[in-house]
């Protein structure tokens, strides 16, 4: 299983949200550059970067930055928040990230995602984000009717390979991640995922590992050093 650790950004910042909300932002003095190099020293050979003032305004605000982070490591870089076109894809595709997570998109329009899937299999994933077991879009303000497994069925069944699901309640929080929501995610056949959201010890990656998740991203317990980055990648092994 991949470890993805986290770097969340906000006006050039490293952050960390409570619950999703943009009104409850924890923010870090390191840099997105200096994040990345200290993940690469702990083992890391992937990194999970969220534009998230992208995803509030439904573009790729801080792509340049990001650009430069991927660049200057040799990480596999995964990267949403605010990609709702083929051209931002092709541009991050240009700058060396590794795969694109389509959140909002995915569910405003299916037809795009099905397309940019088709054309890039490897590189493209579904961002599904949530709240209550339905799926949130638009920086997670708002809360759709839809199921989140069914629509992760939803999406392997027009052509995604890979998913990144976060439940919204348990991100930031430091309490535990929602096992049981990705034991329900992990019987998806053809679908890689990616577990997201209060991921918090060497318990639960173990876990998530023995469910045969593709990944687990991890996030405020590493920055609050409540969480061994170099031990979560170690146990992912």
């Amino acid at each position: 299983m991949k470890i993805f650790p986290a770097i969340d950004i906000i006006g050039g910042k490293v952050v960390r949200l409570s619950e999703g909300d943009y009104g409850k932002v924890t923010r870090y003095s390191v840099s997105p550059e200096e994040a990345a190099a200290n993940f690469a020293r702990a083992g890391a050979t992937c990194v999970h970067i969220v534009d998230l003032d992208g995803a509030e305004r439904g573009e790729a605000v801080n792509a340049a930055l990001i650009g430069e982070v991927v660049r200057a490591h040799k990480l596999f870089a995964e990267v949403g928040g605010g990609i709702r076109s083929e051209k931002t894809v092709e541009n991050y595709l240009a700058q060396g990230v590794g795969r694109c997570v389509l959140g909002t998109a995915a569910v405003k329009d299916p037809a795009f995602v099905k397309e940019m899937a088709k054309k890039y299999p490897s590189r493209i994933a579904v961002g599904v984000d949530a709240k209550n077991g339905k799926v949130a879009v638009n920086g997670w303000k708002e809360v759709t009717a839809v199921d989140a497994v069914e629509f992760c069925l939803r999406m392997r069944d027009i052509g995604v390979r890979y998913a990144v699901c976060t439940d919204i309640s348990k991100d930031g929080m430091l309490a535990g991640t929602n096992l049981d929501f990705y034991a329900a995610l992990s019987e998806i056949e053809g679908l890689c995922v990616t577990a997201s959201g209060g991921v918090s010890s060497l318990g639960e990656i173990a876990a998530l590992k023995k469910m045969g998740l593709y990944g687990a991203i991890v996030g405020k317990a590493m920055y609050e050093g409540k969480l061994s980055l170099k031990e979560a990648v170690e146990a992912a092994r």
